[in-house]
Protein backbone atom coordinates (compact mmCIF):
# COMPACT_ATOMS: atom_id res chain seq x y z
CA UNK A 1 0.00 0.00 0.00
CA UNK A 2 1.69 3.43 -1.07
CA UNK A 3 1.79 5.82 1.91
CA UNK A 4 1.06 8.69 -0.96
CA UNK A 5 -1.68 7.78 -2.46
CA UNK A 6 -5.20 7.02 -1.37
CA UNK A 7 -6.81 3.74 -1.46
CA UNK A 8 -10.56 2.88 -1.49
CA UNK A 9 -11.93 1.15 1.33
CA UNK A 10 -15.04 -0.99 0.59
CA UNK A 11 -17.19 -2.21 4.06
CA UNK A 12 -20.63 -2.79 5.22
CA UNK A 13 -22.21 0.41 7.49
CA UNK A 14 -24.55 0.07 9.41
CA UNK A 15 -25.93 -2.55 7.23
CA UNK A 16 -25.84 -1.16 3.69
CA UNK A 17 -22.51 -1.12 1.43
CA UNK A 18 -20.27 1.52 1.64
CA UNK A 19 -17.09 3.12 0.05
CA UNK A 20 -14.88 5.92 0.92
CA UNK A 21 -11.09 6.65 -0.21
CA UNK A 22 -8.62 7.42 2.48
CA UNK A 23 -4.97 7.70 3.02
CA UNK A 24 -3.47 4.45 4.57
CA UNK A 25 -3.11 7.37 7.50
CA UNK A 26 -6.55 7.89 8.16
CA UNK A 27 -7.95 6.96 11.37
CA UNK A 28 -11.63 5.45 11.15
CA UNK A 29 -13.42 7.96 13.10
CA UNK A 30 -11.75 10.58 10.38
CA UNK A 31 -13.20 8.06 7.35
CA UNK A 32 -16.59 8.00 9.08
CA UNK A 33 -17.06 11.77 10.33
CA UNK A 34 -15.83 13.42 7.33
CA UNK A 35 -15.53 10.74 4.56
CA UNK A 36 -19.17 9.64 4.94
CA UNK A 37 -21.05 12.14 6.98
CA UNK A 38 -21.89 9.77 10.23
CA UNK A 39 -20.92 12.10 13.03
CA UNK A 40 -22.25 10.35 15.83
CA UNK A 41 -18.48 8.47 16.80
CA UNK A 42 -17.09 11.28 18.52
CA UNK A 43 -13.57 12.37 18.97
CA UNK A 44 -12.90 12.62 22.46
CA UNK A 45 -9.45 11.48 23.60
CA UNK A 46 -8.03 10.44 20.32
CA UNK A 47 -5.98 7.93 22.53
CA UNK A 48 -8.57 5.07 23.03
CA UNK A 49 -8.67 5.84 26.56
CA UNK A 50 -12.44 8.07 26.73
CA UNK A 51 -14.69 5.59 24.37
CA UNK A 52 -16.24 8.46 22.94
CA UNK A 53 -15.51 7.05 19.16
CA UNK A 54 -16.53 3.33 20.24
CA UNK A 55 -18.37 1.70 17.18
CA UNK A 56 -18.49 -2.23 16.29
CA UNK A 57 -16.76 -4.02 13.89
CA UNK A 58 -17.91 -7.19 13.02
CA UNK A 59 -19.99 -7.63 16.51
CA UNK A 60 -16.92 -6.26 18.61
CA UNK A 61 -16.66 -2.89 19.67
CA UNK A 62 -13.77 -1.48 18.94
CA UNK A 63 -12.05 2.46 19.18
CA UNK A 64 -12.46 3.96 15.99
CA UNK A 65 -9.52 6.24 17.07
CA UNK A 66 -7.43 3.73 17.17
CA UNK A 67 -8.11 2.12 13.75
CA UNK A 68 -6.79 2.76 10.51
CA UNK A 69 -9.67 3.24 8.18
CA UNK A 70 -7.77 0.60 5.66
CA UNK A 71 -8.39 -2.25 8.45
CA UNK A 72 -12.03 -2.14 8.17
CA UNK A 73 -11.97 -3.64 4.71
CA UNK A 74 -14.48 -6.29 3.89
CA UNK A 75 -15.94 -6.14 7.42
CA UNK A 76 -19.08 -4.85 9.35
CA UNK A 77 -19.01 -1.94 10.69
CA UNK A 78 -21.87 -0.52 13.24
CA UNK A 79 -22.34 2.89 14.30
CA UNK A 80 -24.29 4.75 16.39
CA UNK A 81 -26.42 5.71 13.38
CA UNK A 82 -27.15 1.85 13.05
CA UNK A 83 -29.32 1.52 16.29
CA UNK A 84 -32.58 3.25 15.04
CA UNK A 85 -34.95 0.38 13.78
CA UNK A 86 -35.75 3.03 11.25
CA UNK A 87 -35.64 7.27 10.87
CA UNK A 88 -37.60 8.88 13.25
CA UNK A 89 -37.80 5.68 15.82
CA UNK A 90 -35.36 4.82 18.77
CA UNK A 91 -34.03 1.46 19.15
CA UNK A 92 -34.42 -0.37 22.90
CA UNK A 93 -31.09 1.22 24.77
CA UNK A 94 -31.30 4.66 23.21
CA UNK A 95 -34.71 4.65 24.66
CA UNK A 96 -34.06 3.55 27.96
CA UNK A 97 -31.43 6.08 28.12
CA UNK A 98 -34.03 8.59 27.24
CA UNK A 99 -36.21 7.75 29.82
CA UNK A 100 -33.73 7.49 32.33
CA UNK A 101 -32.28 10.66 31.39
CA UNK A 102 -28.92 8.70 30.87
CA UNK A 103 -27.10 12.03 28.92
CA UNK A 104 -26.75 15.14 30.03
CA UNK A 105 -24.38 16.73 27.32
CA UNK A 106 -24.31 13.66 24.92
CA UNK A 107 -20.30 13.27 23.87
CA UNK A 108 -20.13 10.16 25.91
CA UNK A 109 -23.15 8.44 24.97
CA UNK A 110 -22.53 7.23 21.38
CA UNK A 111 -19.84 5.18 22.57
CA UNK A 112 -21.20 4.25 25.47
CA UNK A 113 -24.15 3.05 23.66
CA UNK A 114 -22.37 0.65 21.11
CA UNK A 115 -20.39 -0.89 24.28
CA UNK A 116 -23.60 -1.71 25.40
CA UNK A 117 -25.10 -3.26 22.72
CA UNK A 118 -22.34 -5.29 21.50
CA UNK A 119 -22.54 -6.90 24.90
CA UNK A 120 -26.29 -7.09 25.50
CA UNK A 121 -26.21 -8.53 21.59
CA UNK A 122 -24.37 -11.51 22.72
CA UNK A 123 -25.51 -11.16 26.37
CA UNK A 124 -29.04 -10.62 27.24
CA UNK A 125 -28.79 -11.58 30.52
CA UNK A 126 -26.62 -9.27 31.70
CA UNK A 127 -26.34 -8.42 35.21
CA UNK A 128 -25.76 -4.50 36.97
CA UNK A 129 -22.38 -5.61 37.97
CA UNK A 130 -21.50 -6.64 34.51
CA UNK A 131 -23.19 -3.80 32.65
CA UNK A 132 -21.31 -1.85 35.07
CA UNK A 133 -17.87 -3.22 34.08
CA UNK A 134 -18.81 -3.40 30.27
CA UNK A 135 -19.14 0.91 30.63
CA UNK A 136 -15.50 0.77 32.87
CA UNK A 137 -13.83 1.91 29.94
CA UNK A 138 -15.89 4.92 29.07
CA UNK A 139 -15.67 8.44 30.20
CA UNK A 140 -18.98 10.39 31.32
CA UNK A 141 -17.92 14.28 32.93
CA UNK A 142 -21.68 14.90 33.66
CA UNK A 143 -24.00 11.72 34.34
CA UNK A 144 -21.93 10.36 37.76
CA UNK A 145 -23.21 7.29 35.81
CA UNK A 146 -26.22 5.92 37.56
CA UNK A 147 -29.01 6.78 34.86
CA UNK A 148 -26.06 5.32 32.53
CA UNK A 149 -26.44 1.34 34.51
CA UNK A 150 -30.41 2.09 34.97
CA UNK A 151 -30.97 2.47 31.59
CA UNK A 152 -28.58 -0.08 30.50
CA UNK A 153 -30.24 -2.43 32.86
CA UNK A 154 -34.03 -1.71 31.50
CA UNK A 155 -32.56 -2.56 28.10
CA UNK A 156 -31.72 -5.81 29.28
CA UNK A 157 -34.91 -6.63 30.74
CA UNK A 158 -36.65 -5.38 27.98
CA UNK A 159 -34.16 -7.70 25.34
CA UNK A 160 -35.39 -9.99 27.55
CA UNK A 161 -38.53 -9.57 27.38
CA UNK A 162 -39.40 -8.67 31.04
CA UNK A 163 -41.49 -5.71 31.90
CA UNK A 164 -40.48 -2.86 33.38
CA UNK A 165 -41.69 -0.53 35.82
CA UNK A 166 -43.21 2.55 34.50
CA UNK A 167 -41.13 5.35 36.39
CA UNK A 168 -38.01 4.90 35.87
CA UNK A 169 -36.03 5.65 39.18
CA UNK A 170 -32.94 7.95 39.00
CA UNK A 171 -30.35 6.03 41.14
Amino acid sequence: MAAARRHEVAFTLNGAPARVEVEPRTLLTDALRHGLGMTGTHVGCEHGVCGACTVAIDGMPARACLTLAVAVEGCEVRTVEGLAPEPGRLGVLQAAFRRHHALQCGFCTAGILMSLDAYLRGRPQATRAELTEVIGGHLCRCTGYAPIIAAAVEAAALLRGEPIEETPSHA
